[in-house]
């Protein structure tokens, strides 16, 4: 029998009513649905931001409650501290996982050994990008185009020269962080077409108050300037 590989999921879930642990669910499915247990196998940990469901488990996973005030990078931060395998990925709660993404979203990093990350096509979002189903691997940086920032897998030995992912950002801007601190340490990443993840957009985002989504959004944009355009006036990977 071939080794299993053993892939890390950290997903995001803000379960706060039945329509969204129901999204939760269904991501789940999906992913657990999605590949042969004999050959690829998934450790989820799921950082569920609503601590009234404490200790509801989500199936097949070990689902925790942080008692902290929210932060994307942060509670990511807290499953990938909680996990081991070579491979991690961090995911939104409202994907939907088609079959034999993770092994096609695999191949790269066994056959080029200076590929260190990747995401997968999304058919809703990425054609309207330009991009085409099973065309091969894309190299780039670009948001929302190579990086999808719903869906980020990569070689857990990157978080040597990365850090931990910067804690800074609550929302908006953790995928631009990711994306440029790639690009500055010629970490490359590419976007898999062959490897299928739908994101079904800002389910969760959308369930909060104006005020909220302001804060978790375009309050973000002020800290990414501060760090990044002072250096270079402009964007890098959006050039």
């Amino acid at each position: 029998m071939e080794n299993i590989v053993i892939i890390d999921v950290i997903i995001l879930s803000f379960g706060h009513n039945e329509e969204l642990q129901q999204v939760t669910a269904m991501c789940l499915e999906s992913l657990f649905n999605s590949e042969d247990p004999d050959k690829v196998r998934f450790n989820v940990i799921v950082v569920e931001s609503e601590n009234s469901l404490s200790p509801f488990q989500y199936k097949q996973t070990k689902t925790i409650y942080p008692q902290l005030s929210f932060g994307y990078n942060k509670f990511m931060n807290i499953g990938i501290s909680m996990t081991s395998s070579p491979y991690i990925c961090i995911c939104n709660n409202d994907l939907l996982f088609h079959p034999s993404w993770a092994t096609e979203i695999l191949k790269p990093f066994v056959q080029f050994k200076d590929v260190s990350s990747a995401s997968p096509f999304c058919s809703r979002h990425h054609p309207k990008m330009g991009f085409k189903a099973n065309d091969g691997l894309k190299l780039g940086y670009r948001i929302r185009k190579e990086i999808a920032g719903w869906c980020l897998f990569f070689k857990r030995d990157i978080l040597s020269q990365t850090g931990k992912l910067d804690e800074n950002y609550i929302f908006w801007c953790a995928d631009n962080d990711f994306s440029n601190t790639l690009w500055v340490l010629n970490l490359h990443h590419v976007l898999v077409t062959s490897s299928f993840v739908d994101h079904l957009e800002n389910r969760t985002l959308q369930t909060h108050t104006p005020e909220r989504q302001d804060e978790l959004t375009n309050q973000e944009v002020f800290y990414f300037n501060k760090k990044w355009k002072c250096r270079t006036g402009e964007d890098w990977t959006e050039q």
